[in-house]
């Protein structure tokens, strides 16, 4: 069951089409495989799921849509404060290499 709907993610996005549902799809999920293999557990072990992960989801997927690429050529880029890792630190099981208490 994923934890960021496809009317949420194109809310985040702005997008008012059915075109690209089935890309959106995709981008959820693997944003969702992504946060649980960062987060060392799955998201289903989330009851219930806190605003910052889903946050964390939402955030990737609309990278991953609006960034469709590995490399991004001749754009400088820089890492936002409260980005996907700022809000998935604090409910990781593995925290700088070690094992959270």
């Amino acid at each position: 069951m994923s934890i960021v709907t496809l009317p949420l993610l194109k809310s985040q996005l702005n997008i008012d089409h059915d075109a690209d549902d089935a890309l959106l799809e995709h981008k959820i999920a693997a944003a969702e495989d992504w946060t649980a293999g960062y987060l060392g557990k799955p998201l289903a072990d989330f009851n219930p799921v806190p605003a910052g992960i889903v946050e964390a989801v939402l955030q990737l997927a609309a990278h991953l849509y609006e960034n469709r690429e590995a490399v991004l050529i001749g754009v400088n880029a820089y890492e936002l404060p409260y980005g996907v890792i700022d809000f998935l630190r604090p409910h990781s099981v593995v925290v700088t290499g070690h094992v959270a208490e």
